[in-house]
Order: C-alpha cells, then structure tokens, then sequence
C-alpha cells in the first residue's frame, strides 16, 4: 500500500468512527423536550446583555416583549457602555410596543478581571434577584422569539425534582442570505456539534457540558450554586463555560437546535464571519500552540486528506487512495447533509466541506496570531487578557 493510500485508509477509518462513534453529531433532531404545561408557571426574569446593537434591537427586542407567558416575566436590558444609543433605542422600543416590563440599566465598564458581557449578565441578574425570580432567560440582544418561546423553554425545563433540567439551551437558528453565510454558517455549527455532541451533553450524568449562549433558560437557585456569573467572570467562550459551571454544581442540562429562536444579526462577508469565530478560537484551544498545531494536523488529515487523496489517488493510478478517499469525503459529506436540511441549504454544499474546514483552519491560526501580538479575544472594541493573565476581582 502507497503512503498516500495509507493516509487516505486513516481518514476513512476515522470517519468511520465519526459516523458511529462520536454521539452522533451529525443527527439534527435535538429538539425541545416536550412536556406537559406546569399547573403555575414560575416567575421569570430575561437578561439581555447589549453593546452597540442599535441596529438589532427593532427586530429582535420587541419579540421578547410580545411574549405570551401565562406567569410573571420581566426584562432587564443592561446597556454595556454603547455609543450608539443602545438604551434609547429599547425604551422608545417599549413605548411603542408595550408587552412585557422592560427596565434598562448601564453599569459602566467592566471591572478588571471581568469581560464585557459577563459584567453586564452580572448586573442584569443582580437587578432580577430583587423580584425572586424562579428561572433566569439569558438571551442576546441579536435573538429574536417567536411568541410562544418562554413558555416552551419553562415547559422544557419541567419539575426540578421530578426529572427536569436546571438549564435549557437553545442554538439559535443563525442568519444564512449571503454565499458566504452559506458556505460557513451551518458548517459552524456542525463543528460545534462535533465538538459537543449533543445527544452526550442532555444524557444523565454525561461529562460533556456545552451550551448556546444566545438562548440559556436557567433556574435561580442553580445559577446561585453554581455561583454565576463570578465563577466564570474572565470567560470568553462564555457558554460553554456557563455549562460546565452548572453541571459541576450537580445541575442537569440541555442542549439542541432551535426552531423558533433566529438569530437577526447580519454578517454578510466572509470578513464578518472571519471576526465572528476569529475571536474565540484560540481561547477554545486553551491558549495552547500544543493544541494548536494538532488541531492543523487534525484538520488536514480529517478535512482535507479525503479529496487531496482521492485526486492524487486518479492521477497516479493508485486506486486503493482513490477508492479510500473518496469514500471518506461521502462519508463526510453524508454527516454534513442534515445540517444543512436544517438550514434549508442545497445539499450540493457538503461536497464543499472540505473547503470550509480550511476557511476554519486559517480563522483559527489568525486567531493565534493575534493573541501573540497582544489582540487577542477582541470585540466591539475590548480585547480581553487570557484568563491565567488577567488580574483578579
């Protein structure tokens, strides 16, 4: 057997093992626990942590406040320092739309040792303990609701003590108009689902934790456990980190696609989008060049190998490479086809795959880059210190 047919033989056995061993990743059918309504629906508050989303907030903001839940529910919208009227815009928002009761807070800039959003979910939540809430909806200023969210996220939830979930997540459905969204966007969230499967996150006692940031329906008393958000203050990948929070605290958590919570924020070119996963993918290898250069050896071998054997395979003559690569390219591409049915995308994407796992590659090496030349996690105008650097508070 030629070395390239070898090559070509490991990726296929590892998608192979992709395929059956890694929870499934690829299925799209975590949904929503169905329930039966509670006889009282518990209290709820809604944080919304907001910077510079003026533009956002007209489509997303008065879809909360339309929410028809039968209990108390109440929004805190914490103004994150904004420059673009981010606070007017949500009170002349609830003026006009009425619905749920809004409040509006700005608490300043973040004390050292804590990121943007944090400090402002620290604030948000600090602000709903006074009215006792029994569940907390952290969701993000660019996350429209259908009507009927809350009410089926609490009914998700269920009885803490009769089998229920201390935290409910929701990935929120993201944008995809442009190419580029197309080609990156479900992509996204396929390789977080490879990362984190979600059959393993919901399973009793499972030691994978993950959640979506942009939709977290959390109990009070386990977010006070689990002593959030000052146990995880200095996270930039926020979500993941609020999980593992809960679940090391003994709470019990969820995790699946959403069907009735979008994403409006628009991110139209690929520069966008390269900002978007850019900032974070560093600090998801921990900071380490370790994990990082396995992560490009990894990559290759996963992504890239199938297509590159395959065509090196029908050059040569060597048919074992052809016939090994390409089957692990359908393989690949198989996995690939139900996240983009869930995004309503043409299945002649996954072919392309391999192209978008490189796009990912290179996003993550310019994410290294710039936290070796000080710029580290930045957005909107923060760039944030790894956690072991950053003073404490």
């Amino acid at each position: 057997m030629s070395a390239v047919a070898g090559i070509a033989v490991g990726s296929l056995v590892v998608w192979v093992w992709l395929l059956l061993g890694q929870g499934f990743f690829w299925r799209t059918d975590q949904r929503l626990p169905r329930r039966a309504e509670p006889v009282r629906w518990p209290s709820v508050a809604v944080v919304v942590p907001a910077r510079d989303e003026a533009d956002v907030l007209p489509v997303s903001l008065p879809s909360l406040l339309a929410q028809d839940y039968p209990g108390d529910a109440e929004v805190f919208l914490v103004d994150d320092c904004s420059t673009d009227g981010t606070g007017d815009r949500a009170r002349a928002l609830s003026v006009r739309f009425g619905g749920l009761p809004l409040t509006v807070v700005t608490p300043g800039e973040p004390e050292p040792g804590w990121t943007g959003k944090l400090w402002a979910v620290r604030h948000g939540i600090a602000l709903a303990r006074r009215r006792k809430p029994e569940f907390l909806l952290l969701t993000d200023a660019d996350i429209a609701h259908e009507p009927d969210s809350l009410r089926e996220l609490v009914a998700a939830a269920g009885d803490a003590g009769a089998g229920g979930f201390d935290m409910v997540s929701q990935m929120a459905r993201l944008r995809v108009t442009s190419p580029w969204e197309r080609l990156v966007v479900p992509a996204f969230v396929y390789f977080f689902g490879q990362l984190y499967p979600f059959r393993r996150v919901n399973r009793a006692g499972s030691r994978t934790a993950a959640a979506a940031g942009g939709c977290v329906l959390l109990r009070t008393g386990a977010a006070e456990r689990a002593r959030i958000p000052e146990s995880i203050r200095q996270a930039v990948i926020d979500d993941v980190s609020l999980a593992r929070a809960v679940q090391r605290s003994g709470g019990r958590i969820w995790l699946g696609l959403a069907e009735r919570v979008d994403s409006v924020r628009p991110c139209p070119r690929l520069a966008d989008l390269w900002q978007m996963i850019s900032r974070s993918a560093y600090a998801q290898l921990r900071y380490s060049p370790l994990l990082l250069a396995g992560t490009v050896v990894g990559l290759g071998l996963v992504y890239g190998a199938p297509p590159a054997t395959l065509a090196a395979g029908l050059l040569s003559g060597d048919a074992a490479a052809a016939w090994a690569g390409g089957a692990a390219w359908a393989v690949m591409a198989g996995t690939y086809m139900p996240m983009l049915g869930y995004y309503r995308q043409s299945l002649w994407l996954a072919p392309l795959l391999p192209f978008t796992a490189v796009l990912y590659l290179l996003m993550t090496v310019d994410s290294a880059v710039r936290h070796h030349r000080g710029r580290g996690a930045a957005w909107k105008g923060r760039t944030y210190a790894r956690p072991e650097t950053a003073p404490d508070s």
